[in-house]
């Protein structure tokens, strides 16, 4: 039988970073004042669970246990934010700002775990089709700071 141990780090680390994403996301629905950019946010937090979910069910397949919590950074990161927003004003803006940086980062992460050689086709293939759904989310994110009044 195959070991699927390398399948099952990237894909929880994956799973860790997305759950991170998650994260952002609700906080960032609370921050935002604008009902479009509050509703976009929680549409990508639903995005990113059903990816999330996606990525369990492959590491389930492949013999392993998920990831249930997101990354230390991730955490740090949060608390980071939620202390320089006590110290500066948040406006949306600076909410949009922090999702754009926060979608560059997981875009990174998906690429470079596509070109991870060690993986198995099938579990490239579940990550291409993640990497899809989180690359559309991604492009609406970035999109918003030019359609959005204001920004």
């Amino acid at each position: 039988m195959a070991s699927y141990d390398n399948d099952i780090s990237l894909l929880n680390s994956l799973i860790a970073t997305t759950l991170d994403s998650v994260e952002g996301y609700r906080e960032s629905a609370k921050d935002a004042e604008n009902p479009q950019l509050k509703s976009n946010f929680g549409e990508r937090a639903t995005e990113r669970t059903q990816v999330v979910a996606m990525l369990r069910d492959q590491v389930r397949t492949l013999g392993g246990t998920p990831e249930d919590d997101g990354t230390v950074l991730g955490g740090a990161h949060r608390m980071f934010v939620n202390l320089k927003s006590m110290i500066v004003s948040r406006d949306d803006k600076a909410v949009l700002e922090e999702v754009q940086r926060g979608e560059t980062y997981l875009m990174e992460k998906f690429e470079t775990a596509l070109n991870d050689r060690n993986a198995s086709p099938e579990t490239l293939r579940v990550i291409e089709q993640a990497h899809s759904q989180i690359a559309s989310g991604s492009s609406a994110m970035q999109g918003l700071g030019s359609t959005t009044t204001g920004y």
